[in-house]
């Protein structure tokens, strides 16, 4: 069996993510993590052997394979450039690729000037109920498809990262709202045309945030060079944990789709228990505690891929490759520019 040596970049919430996945599959030796904090904590956790503060060191002293870039937002166009340079030949990078459209094109353009596989990690596109559902509508189970309504919310960011647009490159909709707009192109089979958008500006025109410098509420209505029609909503107001709900709407039907709180298990809890789902602030009462969370939100099969692609020199999927991370923010800073003007803008 052909097994890879992997290594991660962040040792927070994402990094978390990567490396519950990771551990799922015996292909894979999680190798080295390098980090400037929570070093300690996360390499007993996930039993990691090399820890390092400097990325680059790691990059220097192991043999890696593959490398994912948990990191945040503004850091990953520098970070995924000095992989690709020093010779590494997989890179996974979170959402949103990037900030702006010409990091995210430099990040395209160096891992394809070194032969590097630069993966995306849209992980919507992996989960069971969404995978599901995109083969009953290809089947024709819902006839021809005709608007796609997807939103990700919940109460807000603890890391500053999130919370300020210089690290962020925006609010909710770059940071949540990058999974519906990548789901509703992805669904359609069609890249997204032109938005009208609307959004709170950050600052005291948020909704609830005022201490938030990108928004705190998104949202767009977007139109498929298809013709197929989207509503795509992120916002940091929802509490009561992470909402991430889709409908489709088709000619002869439609479906409904909750990804984080469609549990089949309900709970009464006097005392509460200690955890729910993510986001979620207490577990006493009637709550819908998640079975496998980083099974349906899609990231144990978006690893799977990734791992897949590395073993078999495969080219990922259509909506997981660095080019479809371009698009994606794209919309998103379309979003905020028709905000911004209140017109329609095309792409």
């Amino acid at each position: 069996m052909t097994q890879i040596k992997v290594g991660i970049i962040g040792s927070q919430f994402a990094a978390g993510l990567h490396a519950e996945s990771y551990k799922r599959f015996s292909e894979v030796k999680l190798q080295a993590v390098a980090s400037l904090d929570n070093l300690e904590k996360f390499s007993s956790e996930y039993g990691v052997p090399s820890t390092y503060e400097d990325y680059m060191e790691m990059i220097k002293n192991e043999d890696l394979d593959l490398i994912s870039v948990c990191v945040p937002n503004f850091l990953h166009k520098k970070i995924v450039v000095d992989i690709a340079e020093a010779g590494i030949k997989n890179i996974i990078c979170e959402k949103p690729l990037a900030t702006t459209i010409p990091d995210a094109q430099a990040m395209i353009d160096v891992c394809k000037k070194n032969n590097v596989r630069l993966m995306y990690a849209e992980d919507w596109l992996f989960a069971p109920a969404v995978i599901r559902a995109k083969e009953i509508v290809e089947e024709g189970g819902i006839g021809k498809l005709l608007y796609i309504k997807a939103k990700e919310s919940h109460s807000g960011s603890h890391s500053i990262y999130a919370q300020k647009k210089e690290y962020c490159g925006g609010g909710a909709m770059i940071h949540l709202g990058i999974h519906p707009v990548a789901f509703v192109s992805f669904l359609a089979g069609s890249d997204i045309k032109e938005v009208v958008g609307m959004a709170t500006a950050g600052g005291d025109t948020n909704l609830l945030h005022t201490n938030y410098t990108g928004e705190d509420w998104a949202a767009a209505l977007v139109t498929m060079e298809n013709g197929v029609k989207g509503f795509v909503e992120a916002n940091y107001i929802t509490s009561g944990g992470m909402d991430d709900k889709i409908e489709i709407y088709g000619t002869e039907g439609n479906i409904h789709i909750d990804l984080t709180k469609g549990s089949p298990i309900d709970v009464y809890s006097r005392p509460g228990y200690g955890y729910a789902i993510e986001k979620a602030d207490f577990t006493h009462g009637w709550t819908k505690p998640a079975v496998d969370e980083f099974l349906s939100l899609g990231y144990v099969k978006e690893i799977e891929h990734f791992i897949d692609c590395v073993i078999n020199d495969k080219e990922p999927n259509v909506g997981t490759r660095g080019e479809d991370g371009l698009k994606a923010l794209e919309v998103v800073l379309a979003i905020y520019e028709s905000a911004k003007s209140g017109k329609l803008v095309k792409l």
